[in-house]
């Protein structure tokens, strides 16, 4: 796992893959953390439709962020964004994928 670890690392440091952003717990000081974006879009079945719905996702490493809560607040390039749901860790528990909406 620590091979993976220094892979994540270096993933998270790249300018191409992720960027800088800032962190704030609910209550808490601002924290300067590195987040990869996955702003997929997601489509949902609703009976016989179909629902398109643009998401944001971001993965904030477990090491810089130990414990997201719902509500607490990310500025990612000047947006303002919301951590909504549960957040949901990796498997190696190194990454936390949470949710966003606008603040």
């Amino acid at each position: 796992m620590i091979a993976f670890a220094a892979a994540l690392d270096a993933l998270f440091a790249d300018g191409n893959i992720a960027r800088e952003a800032v962190y704030t717990a609910d209550g808490g000081a601002p924290v300067l953390v590195r987040v990869v974006a996955r702003r997929a879009d997601e489509t949902t079945d609703f009976g016989y439709a179909r629902i398109w719905s643009e998401t944001k996702r971001v993965d904030l490493r477990v090491a810089e962020v130990p414990n997201p809560r719902p509500g607490d607040r990310i500025e990612i390039d000047g947006e303002a964004l919301l951590i909504q749901g549960e957040p949901v860790r990796d498997r190696e528990r190194l990454v936390w994928t949470v949710d966003l909406r606008p603040a």
